[in-house]
């Protein structure tokens, strides 16, 4: 009897040992995967981040295409992508639609982005730029190496927009491990994509960035403009950190580059 209850006991140990040989290495892998925290205990979403999908050549699903100005050859050509829409498509009003198709056509000169504007929320985010976050208490800064556009997320009792502006006025608040950004004052002259895909200055936008691990931000945005839409639609996609040693945010003020695009029309002809 003694002989058995012996046996028993070591195996029970040696079930017992395996399964913490197991154990150990899952917790260490969660322990070094797990958010980053603040010193005020939130998530540090602090770093430079990238998107590295197609979003800012068209929000919805796309075959590859060519750019706009053929001189340029593959130089500038559409690569083919994935929709980041929930559902797949956005859901236009019909003479809203007609206006999107209708910015498509013109996009070479229309487009905000040709012209060096300042990008606008969502577009900002997932533009083929690197942009920085810096995070404290009391307010939490994006920069975005595009045209040098910045915004400053107001952490403390929510303002009201005094204006409207690209960027918007951004108010954020933590909901466990997400911070929630709630924008308002567009002034809806951004676009969304090289696609013409808009809105009004009716925009309203939440965002949710989630940070699932050292090196990974989860990103969703909820959009709604009534003007444009028949409902509000939401669109995620995961942002990538920069981990090279130097990485940084560098200077594209792109402005000089669509001088001859904005003024060009205005140069006296003939040396008149």
């Amino acid at each position: 009897m003694r002989y058995f209850m012996s046996r028993a006991l070591l195996f029970g140990t040696a079930i017992g040992i395996v399964l913490w040989l197991w154990a150990v290495p899952a917790l260490a892998q969660n322990a070094a995967s797990r958010a980053p925290r603040a010193f005020d205990g939130h998530p540090d979403l602090s770093g430079i981040w990238q998107a590295l999908n197609t979003a800012n050549w068209d929000l919805e699903d796309h075959s590859p295409a060519p750019g706009t100005m053929w001189q340029t050859g593959a130089i500038g050509s559409e690569p083919a992508g994935m929709s980041v829409v929930e559902g797949g498509t956005i859901p236009y009003k019909p003479d809203a639609l007609a206006k999107k198709k209708a910015n498509w056509e013109n996009r070479r000169t229309n487009d905000p982005e040709a012209k060096c504007y300042m990008p606008g929320i969502p577009r900002a985010n997932y533009m083929p730029y690197p942009f920085q976050i810096v995070q404290s208490p009391q307010g939490i800064l994006f920069v975005y190496e595009f045209a040098s556009a910045n915004r400053l997320v107001n952490m403390g009792k929510p303002i009201e927009a005094g204006s409207d502006t690209w960027m918007g006025t951004n108010n954020g608040h933590w909901e466990g491990e997400t911070l929630v950004i709630d924008v308002t004052g567009l002034n809806g002259l951004a676009w969304f994509d090289r696609a013409g895909d808009y809105a009004t200055d009716n925009l309203h936008v939440v965002e949710r960035w989630t940070r699932t691990d050292r090196d990974h931000l989860q990103y969703d945005a909820t959009l709604e403009d009534n003007k444009v839409f028949t409902r509000p639609w939401k669109i995620s996609m995961p942002l990538y950190r920069r981990v090279e040693k130097n990485a940084q945010i560098l200077e594209f003020k792109c402005v000089e580059f669509a001088e001859e695009l904005l003024y060009g029309q205005y140069k006296k002809q003939g040396g008149k």
